[in-house]
């Protein structure tokens, strides 16, 4: 009852996009009495809140029976199964500014290197007929005792003692990210800044200032934000790639610099994917209104109907209630469940992918670099020199 009145009360439409919503109460509350487990309720309540169509829908929670869960260590490198043994095919390096986040192989003193072979872990063989992870249950955050050697037997192996992680998305993240940005700048000369946008929270804005501060220097600059998880409204993102001129300092030695200090003034484009959502529809659609440069890719998620916080249930338990919604400066709603269209069409291949390719980042590049061939950067000339005596 709880999840159907929040609705009714806190949704945005109060005409409920014209569903009957007191009608379904009742069809859906009649499902109630063949629910046997608090994950059927939570099925007949995202069923319930699905007649919305409306982003932002989400249910989940209560008093559910969980099981125990053993989480597995990890290494921060990838494998491979090669001579009856498993190798280190590749050692995560992750950012390099991120002193915190590395592979625990990646320390100081241990000579471990790719191409090594791990051979035991505390002692136990490893079994190649099963997933290498399978030595490592249950001994997350835990100092291991490794046995390695350059050869995929025991002689001459030796042993290491590392602490394996808890968890290595955000190491994966930073080494995809950074892979990226060497690409983008081999391949562009060193012409093209690369910042890639997680998200638009708050660990999406850390990136997008710190990178900015790197890279907006460069001649052109290429804005990642396929898979963007969303967050917040992104109009301050957008304020920091807009920051046109306002007048330029001369200096007698040195190039003249210009104010806001910090502003890109060459050409950009924004790569977008349908993983793109919320606030990472939000991101493009206000990269297109301001007109700083091309959208590639493909289109974006479609949910751009908020959320803002609502009471959570009687046993901890919750359902979200979208409430506020897009529409532009002209009066006209954001395309729901459509998202933001490229302004270049660049299907992404998932064979080309798996093969460490690439296609929508290279199609944006080699556009970055025609449009600064084309249209390069223009400074106004600096004035003559005054005669300032009366």
């Amino acid at each position: 009852h709880d999840a159907w009145r929040f609705q009714r009360d806190y949704f945005y439409d109060p005409g409920m996009h014209g569903v009957d919503w007191a009608e379904m109460k009742g069809r859906y509350g009649r499902l109630l009495d063949d629910a046997v487990t608090r994950w059927d309720v939570n099925f007949v309540l995202g069923e319930l809140i699905g007649e919305l169509n409306a982003s932002h829908a989400y249910r989940g929670g209560g008093d559910a029976e969980r099981p125990r869960q053993r989480k597995v260590g990890l290494l921060g490198i990838d494998w491979s199964l090669e001579n009856g043994a498993f190798r280190i095919q590749r050692i995560l390096r992750g950012a390099a500014w991120d002193v915190e986040n590395r592979s625990p192989l990646y320390r100081p003193g241990l000579n471990v290197k790719e191409g090594d072979y791990i051979l035991a872990i505390n002692g136990a063989p490893m079994d190649v007929s099963r997933d290498p992870w399978a030595s490592l249950d249950g001994l997350a955050d835990r100092t291991v005792e490794l046995t390695v050697n350059d050869r995929p037997n025991l002689e001459g192996a030796r042993k290491v003692l590392v602490q394996t992680l808890e968890d290595d998305t955000r190491l994966r993240f930073e080494a995809w990210m950074e892979d990226n940005r060497r690409y983008v700048d081999e391949l562009s000369g060193g012409r093209v800044g690369y910042i890639y946008v997680q998200s638009t929270g708050i660990d999406g804005q850390s990136d997008l200032v710190r990178q900015f501060e790197g890279q907006w220097r460069k001649d052109a600059l290429l804005i990642d934000e396929r898979f963007n998880s969303g967050g917040q409204i992104p109009d301050r993102f957008t304020e920091l790639l807009d920051r046109e001129p306002l007048s330029y300092w001369a200096v007698r030695h040195g190039s003249s610099f210009h104010s806001p200090p910090v502003g890109h003034l060459g050409p950009k484009a924004m790569l977008i994917n349908g993983w793109s959502g919320s606030g990472g529809d939000a991101f493009p659609y206000y990269f297109r209104e301001k007109g700083l440069g091309p959208l590639i890719g493909t289109r974006t998620w479609g949910g751009l109907i908020g959320i803002s916080g609502s009471p959570s249930l009687v046993d901890g338990g919750n359902v979200t209630v979208p409430t506020f919604r897009m529409y532009s400066a002209s009066g006209e709603w954001f395309p729901e469940g459509h998202g933001v269209e490229p302004d270049i069409e660049v299907p992404e291949d998932p064979v080309r992918t798996a093969q460490g390719e690439d296609p929508q980042l290279k199609a944006a590049v080699e556009l970055l670099l025609r449009e600064m061939d084309g249209n390069p950067p223009r400074r106004p000339p600096l004035p003559p020199s005054e005669i300032r005596v009366p």
